[in-house]
């Protein structure tokens, strides 16, 4: 799966792209028809919320899922975006059986 990672208004580190690459690798065995994903991960300005936003677009055929997540960590949003991207592909299956 061809995975494209973006990050607005700063510099992601090699570590951090690493972090979000693994991630998605194990997203792909559930997901095992997706032919590609985004991965935008910005700061905002909303520090009580947490001020790190990563927004994750899966593409399916016939359909895209995407899962948006912030928090305080980048890590902790792409862990969160991915785990709602699990639950709708699961939905999804179901709904396709």
């Amino acid at each position: 799966m061809n995975v494209q990672i973006q990050s607005v208004k700063f510099d992601a580190d090699k570590k951090l792209i690493e972090f979000v690459e693994n991630k998605m690798s194990k997203l792909e065995r559930f997901a095992d028809r997706a032919t590609g994903a985004e991965v935008t991960l910005k700061l905002d300005k909303d520090f009580e919320k947490g001020n790190k936003v990563a927004t994750i677009t899966l593409h399916m055929p016939g359909e895209d899922m995407v899962a948006e997540h912030r928090a305080r960590a980048f890590e902790e949003a792409i862990d969160e975006a991915i785990d709602a991207l699990k639950r709708q592909i699961e939905k999804f299956k179901e709904k396709v059986k």
